[in-house]
């Protein structure tokens, strides 16, 4: 009966669908259970973050002592702020895991999912940058402050958006209740665009390590990966409450302890670890537009990989030197990160604008080339 029920019924039929009699490779590896882990980092952060909305306050003048009093006198206040600040982290840390395993095995070449994935990343990109403005310290003010003056750099309308976006002469009042804002609905277009992100996967199905068509060799979702979904869902909520409840502060910024001061400028201003890298290529051109069309070209140029395919073959599992050159592209994006977090003093400007020519060289030059290599010295 239940078996005819989830096949017949309109909405079991959908979950039966995706979730239970889903057709999956036989030889995805532990590198697919990502897509699922950020499925509930987006729950874990909506829930949590529901219930800091429900106490927290939106005003300049408040923003601060609400926190604190969310964690001081709000009961469990300290596990669902500590949640939350280190489930962004989480978040991020699948998320790059996730992106790295679709540059390595091809999965760009279903091209609608790749790049609504980029949409993906954007977003919660921008939803991570707004929700660090609401602690409202002194490196939520002067990150928000630094970021959005970067608009300024636009020709002509520069100044007039960055002053729409503060809704006044500087970073204030307005600008953090929209922030909030921001913060509150932005999660929403995320879910909504992983719904998309999985309608068009499941046209296609799941890529495979191997790269090769796998439509002889599928078995179905439940129980094999349901199950292994799950192994990885019980370690990552375990890694997540490690954090929060033995080292919750270890990720965030000491400054962001002090209340905000437009008056006193933090002499070293950067953002949370996982934007560093864009932050050390942004801040590698001394150029203020070069820096911003660098900054948004480092995470746009994910939507020109599936362009610059040049191998016969969809994956790395036979490219030993397209391999090389992915770990080379990690290695890369770990000494942005590292340069990111140091001071604007040599060496690190010269090491950071090096590292940042390879990252575009890498991706724009490199990959292709080894690519074209291999298919010759393979005969493919």
């Amino acid at each position: 009966m239940t078996h005819n029920l989830r096949k017949t019924h309109p909405i079991l039929k959908i979950v039966n669908n995706s979730f239970i009699d889903l057709p999956s490779p036989s030889n995805i590896s532990a590198w697919w259970n990502f897509g699922s882990l950020l499925g509930l980092c987006l729950i874990v952060q909506v829930l949590t973050g529901l219930f800091l909305a429900m106490h927290y306050t939106a005003d300049i003048s408040s923003a601060f002592s609400s926190v604190a009093h969310i964690c001081r006198d709000v009961q469990y206040g300290w596990l669902i702020r500590n949640l939350h600040a280190n489930g962004a982290s989480m978040f991020f840390i699948c998320l790059y895991l996730h992106i790295g395993r679709g540059l390595y095995y091809g999965s760009y070449m279903f091209k609608e999912t790749w790049n609504i994935g980029v949409v993906l990343l954007l977003l919660v990109m921008a939803t991570a940058f707004v929700g660090y403005v609401l602690p409202w310290g002194q490196m939520s003010f002067w990150g928000a402050t630094v970021i959005t003056n970067l608009l300024s750099a636009i020709p002509y309308i520069g100044t007039n958006l960055v002053e729409w976006i503060w809704g006044g002469f500087s970073v204030d009042n307005a600008t953090l209740t929209r922030f909030f804002t921001f913060h509150f609905l932005l999660p929403f277009a995320i879910m909504g665009a992983s719904i998309l992100h999985l309608l068009f996967l499941h046209e296609t199905g799941s890529n495979n390590p191997t790269g090769l068509p796998s439509n002889t060799d599928k078995i179905p979702f439940h129980p094999y990966f349901s199950y292994k979904d799950l192994l990885g869902a019980t370690l990552l909520l375990m890694v997540l409450l490690l954090l929060a409840l033995f080292s919750p502060n270890l990720l965030g910024d000491p400054e962001n302890f002090t209340p905000a001061n437009p008056l006193v400028t933090p002499p070293h201003i950067k953002p949370e670890w996982y934007f560093l890298f864009a932050y050390a290529i942004l801040r590698s051109i001394p150029n203020k537009l070069g820096g911003v069309l660098a900054l948004l070209f480092s995470i746009l140029i994910l939507m020109l990989v599936p362009a610059l395919h040049t191998s016969k073959q969809r994956g790395n599992a036979f490219r030993p030197f397209s391999q090389a050159l992915f770990w080379a592209l990690v290695s890369n994006i770990i000494i942005l990160t590292w340069i990111g977090g140091q001071p604007i003093e040599d060496p690190f400007i010269i090491i950071g604008q090096i590292a940042s020519t390879t990252y575009f060289i890498i991706f724009l030059i490199l990959m292709p080339a080894v690519a074209k290599m291999e298919n010759s010295l393979m005969k493919w």
